[in-house]
């Protein structure tokens, strides 16, 4: 029944996917696109096809429920700290709970299963040196926070055309991008009270979020107290003109208004001996120098103030298209995310030992997947092959010899074996 590995290695078109940056724990394609997968190499004749789609569907299930508890687990954690929730809290002893510390460690470990990767302080350093892609400058006080926890899924290279000088000028840049962020955010119990009410703070409270397509240079956008700042060259786009229109005024519009003034002040410091007489011819040119001025002044503060919003919109609108999710939903997300690559990581490494002529050694395993990803697909991922046999040899597909090999059970054998871990399901 076994068939050579070079059967599921022959030509395909490659998927259409951006190239890695590096190797990466995630597999990008869905679990029904990756049963598809290594059924389009061949080795497998009719009846063994349907069968294996057959075992993939009762190992989904198992999986399924063994997510249930860790679900379960996690909505009640993250209770007491919540901050979208809508039920009441009952007044019982056996109903209060004070926040459960173990949530973190819980959405860590649910995070690794689902393949995301910690982003460190280093790489968080470096996006807060780097100038944003948006092109505004953002500042992000780290003193509001108790805890942030970054991670990210997915990274990518791609490439963006920049317009500058007003449209007249266009840079294509490359950049790094990650295709999903997950952002957790515990705020300090004492926020300036300004800032709580500038940037919305909740003091003690947490965040959690989930972006999609945010550059590496661009986290720093993640953050609920992001401040815009004027760039230096905003700031010369703004001043240059107003110097020049600064001097217009007072040459042309002040002119009058200054000689009056000197006048006056030359007079009563004793200076000039003759009285300036204010009439309403004066008053008027003395009035109208002082209005332009004022106008003037106004214009710049408001150019200033209309820059500075549109840097915040443009911040805003960048957050509304990229945001996916929020609070408990994000946990939601992730328990399916997680199903996902378990199920895919099961599949592939049951798939190639069922279709090795002879047993394989783990190493020979993990090689053989990442190989056909890269080589098949144009993918290169960093496979979990630990993560996938110790779920296989659970479930009892896979036997290990005395030599450390690896075999994986015949078709029909694997479904008497799921259909006994359901029956065991069925009795609990």
């Amino acid at each position: 029944m076994s068939a050579p590995m070079s059967n599921i290695m022959q030509t395909t078109p490659k998927a259409s996917q951006k190239q890695a940056v590096k190797p990466l724990r995630f597999i990008p394609f869905r679990k029904k696109d990756v049963i598809e997968m290594c059924l389009s190499g061949g080795g497998l004749e009719q009846q063994q096809r349907q069968q294996f789609r057959e075992v993939t569907s009762q190992i989904e299930k198992l999986f399924h429920i063994t997510f249930l508890p860790r679900h379960e687990s996690l909505k009640e954690s993250f209770s007491s700290i919540n901050p979208d929730s809508d039920t009441v809290k009952v007044d019982l002893p056996s109903t209060m709970h004070n926040e459960d510390p173990a949530f973190v460690k819980q959405l860590e470990a649910l995070l690794e299963k689902a393949n995301y990767e910690k982003i460190n302080e280093e790489t968080i350093k470096q996006a807060l040196n780097h100038d944003s892609l948006m092109k505004v400058r953002l500042d992000v006080d780290f003193n509001d926070f108790s805890e942030v926890l970054l991670f990210a899924r997915g990274e990518d290279e791609k490439e963006e055309t920049i317009a500058s000088l007003w449209g007249f000028r266009k840079t294509k840049i490359r950049f790094i991008n990650y295709e999903r962020v997950i952002i957790f955010i515990r705020f300090h119990e004492q926020i300036d009270l300004k800032r709580q009410q500038t940037f919305n703070l909740q003091p003690g409270g947490v965040i959690l979020k989930l972006f999609k397509n945010v550059p590496r240079a661009d986290l720093e956008m993640l953050f609920p107290n992001t401040a815009v700042k004027m760039r230096f060259i905003d700031k010369v786009f703004i001043g240059v003109p107003a110097v020049i229109s600064g001097g217009i005024v007072l040459s042309t519009k002040l002119g009058g208004s200054l000689l009056i003034l000197a006048s006056l002040f030359g007079f009563w410091l004793g200076l000039k001996s003759e009285p300036v007489e204010l009439d309403k011819a004066a008053l008027i040119v003395l009035l109208a120098g002082l209005g332009a001025v004022g106008s003037y002044l106004w214009k710049q503060f408001s150019n200033f103030k209309n820059r500075k919003l549109q840097f915040v919109q443009t911040l805003t609108k960048h957050l509304y298209f990229k945001n996916l999710d929020n609070n408990a939903g994000v946990f939601h997300r992730l328990i399916d995310d997680a199903e996902e690559e378990e199920c895919k990581e099961a599949f592939l490494a049951y798939f190639f030992l069922l279709l090795s002529s002879t047993p394989m050694t783990r190493q020979h395993l993990d090689l053989s997947i990442e190989s056909w990803f890269s080589e098949k697909w144009g993918y290169p991922i960093d496979f979990e092959i630990d993560d996938a046999l110790e779920k296989l040899l659970n479930l009892g597909l896979v036997t290990i010899q005395d030599d450390q090999r690896l075999s994986a059970v015949n078709l029909t054998k694997a479904q008497e074996i799921l259909a006994q871990q359901w029956l065991c399901l069925g009795r609990s």
